[in-house]
Order: C-alpha cells, then sequence, then structure tokens
C-alpha cells in the first residue's frame, strides 16, 4: 500500500487546523507550507533542478534548487535541510538562511512559502523519483531564459524569483 503524505492545513496567519492527505489539500486548494532554496555556487551562479516526468505538479519543469512541502509537525527550518538532503544529497549546506516569506496564492499552490539560500558547489546526487537533471546557470542567463521561454519553468519558482531579485 502507497505511503499517502499528509500535510498540515493552515489558516490565513499559518496557524495549524488540522492534517489532511496531500490528494486533498491540492484538490481542495487549501492553505498548507513549503521551503524553496536556492543553492548558489562560489562563482554566483544558481542551481537549477528540473522536476522529474512523474510529479504530480509542474512535471519536465525547472524549478529552485531543491523545494517540498513541510511535513506534519515539521518546521520551515527542519524541512529545508531534509528537503535539500533528499533531493539533491546536499547533507551540509554552507550558510543556509531565511530570506524571505511569501504568502499563499495561486503562484504558489496555496502555500506559504519560506524561501532559503545557501552555497555548496555540488556535485549533487539526484532523486530520480524527484528531479530528472539539474545545472549551474549564471542569474543573466537565466534571466534571459526566463523572459524568452517562461513556460519551461515552474509558475512556482517563476514568482519566487522574481520576489527574490525585487526584494529590498
Amino acid at each position: 500500500m502507497p505511503v499517502t503524505d499528509i500535510f498540515d492545513v493552515v489558516d490565513m496567519d499559518d496557524n495549524v487546523l488540522r492534517q489532511e492527505p496531500r490528494s486533498v489539500v491540492h484538490r481542495e486548494k487549501l492553505l498548507h507550507r513549503a521551503v524553496h532554496v536556492f543553492v548558489f555556487n562560489q562563482a554566483g551562479q544558481l542551481y537549477l533542478q528540473r522536476r522529474s516526468l512523474t510529479k504530480d505538479t509542474a512535471p519536465g519543469k525547472w524549478v529552485s534548487s531543491c523545494s517540498g512541502h513541510v511535513d506534519t509537525g515539521e518546521d520551515y527550518d527542519d524541512a529545508a535541510p531534509r528537503e535539500l538532503y533528499e533531493e539533491i544529497g546536499l547533507s551540509d549546506p554552507t550558510g543556509l538562511k531565511r530570506i524571505f516569506k511569501e504568502a499563499p496564492c495561486k503562484q504558489t499552490g496555496n502555500e506559504f512559502v519560506w524561501v532559503y539560500t545557501c552555497e555548496a558547489e555540488g556535485p549533487f546526487v539526484l532523486d530520480p523519483t524527484e528531479v530528472m537533471e539539474g545545472q549551474w546557470i549564471d542569474v543573466k542567463h537565466l534571466n534571459h531564459w526566463l523572459k524568452e521561454r517562461p513556460r519551461d519553468f515552474a509558475w512556482s519558482f517563476s514568482h519566487l524569483w522574481a520576489k527574490f531579485q525585487n526584494r529590498g
């Protein structure tokens, strides 16, 4: 029997209300929690991952270095390093820190999202159930790619990357 992901359903103030299966949370567009991590190398390039084609949302799209839901009973600061390890095999991120929190919206899939950054050089060990490929990219090239081919990217990434670049 497959394991069912259970998420904390939250209110508009990010307080936990109850738990529901992933399928219910997504189908009913309930508010829940996630993290995105932007991993930069010493050259200032961002690591992007391309989601596996088996993912239920944004399959085959380019996204943050890693991203994922906050598990039931877990906090954002525990979810970020867990996701880094699970998706790209990064177990010792340098300087992992919170950058900003985004409120739930259509682009985030009704998720409160804490965006983090850290530094690492790789190489990474990609989980094939999560990630089909990854690459380092210069920020200038990424911004050009996003402008020219926005459909190559998940909505959540495009939205959060724009917020990241425009933060005060």
